[in-house]
């Protein structure tokens, strides 16, 4: 309760496709953990969760150690959530999260304890879309939207629809908007079947960058929260960022890694920038996102004058 009464108290979302988790190297997991901690989390939705599941979920517990947070692992360790259980308290969770996933993400429906026992819980969501198929990318993040279409019964007895916080690798780019990282042109990444991988065939038949899964969760009504910080707040460059840095094989550099929120919960965003981290540690960089408390308990409870996003 503290942590809303307190004016100005925020929330530590981050966002991580740590690369193959450290592939088995211990110390290297270790390392890159503690630089999360560093960061003061309060929910870490991580990527590339390889090997998490073995032996009795071993490495998931020595991650929930090392980071001071509860944790919760997806279908073949491709995804997880870990949350403050101070502040976030589970209420179901999403084991079939559909038919078509080649690494199917994290879902749970997560109660934010400061707001009260009779608030709207959250729908928190951390995944990784496709590599290699545009097409199944696109199936893939329609099917995400299904997270921002979640009801919850009121103390009420009313069906409201829930917030929803989604988070991860999109392998595919935002939608051009002012101030973004200007899209890769085809010819400039140099490994020909990433090109397929990047892009898609349009409706003139020519090849075209991949900004379709952007699109499809901006029309559900998921908005990036890093192109919202940029517009409405300023700092872009802080928010737009790259999260991939350029190679010779995938091109320059990129903003795949992406946080994404249904409008309700835009008004509760004090900020999103990129920490970027050494290239012996992983391919991307780390997303973080900031929640005024306060604004996400009275979001959660319904209040009116939460009701629309703040400029």
């Amino acid at each position: 309760m503290n942590l809303v009464r307190q004016r100005g108290s925020t929330l530590t979302v981050l966002s991580w496709n740590f690369e193959r988790n450290g592939a088995n190297d211990s110390g290297k997991r270790l390392r890159a953990h503690e630089l999360l901690v560093s960061l003061s989390p309060h929910l870490v939705l991580r990527q590339e969760m390889w090997g998490a599941d073995a032996s009795g979920r071993r490495i998931l517990y020595e991650l929930e150690e090392v980071l001071g947070l509860r944790g919760w692992l997806g279908p073949r360790s491709s995804t997880a959530v870990f949350a403050d259980p101070a502040l976030f308290q589970p209420v179901r969770e999403w084991s079939d999260v559909g038919p078509m996933w080649v690494q199917p993400p994290t879902a749970l429906m997560l109660r934010f304890v400061p707001a009260g026992f009779d608030a709207t819980p959250m729908a928190v969501v951390s995944y990784h879309l496709n590599y290699a198929s545009s097409a199944h990318r696109l199936a893939e993040a329609e099917w995400l939207t299904t997270w921002a279409d979640k009801r919850w019964t009121t103390p009420q007895g009313a069906l409201a629809r829930i917030p929803a916080l989604l988070a991860g690798d999109n392998n595919s780019y935002p939608s051009l908007d002012n101030g973004d990282i200007p899209l890769p042109e085809l010819h400039t990444i140099a490994d020909e079947p990433h090109r397929v991988h990047r892009s898609y065939t349009d409706h003139s038949g020519l090849r075209a960058m991949d900004i379709r899964p952007d699109q499809v969760l901006r029309m559900a009504g998921l908005e990036d929260v890093a192109w919202h910080c940029a517009t409405t707040k300023g700092g872009g460059n802080k928010a737009l960022a790259r999260t991939v840095t350029a190679c010779e094989s995938h091109g320059p550099d990129s903003r795949i890694d992406r946080i994404y929120a249904t409008t309700d919960l835009l008004h509760a965003v004090v900020g999103a920038d990129v920490i970027e981290v050494p290239e012996d540690v992983s391919d991307h960089h780390i997303v973080r996102l900031r929640l005024d408390a306060e604004r996400l308990a009275d979001i959660l409870n319904r209040r009116p004058e939460a009701a629309s996003p703040a400029a």
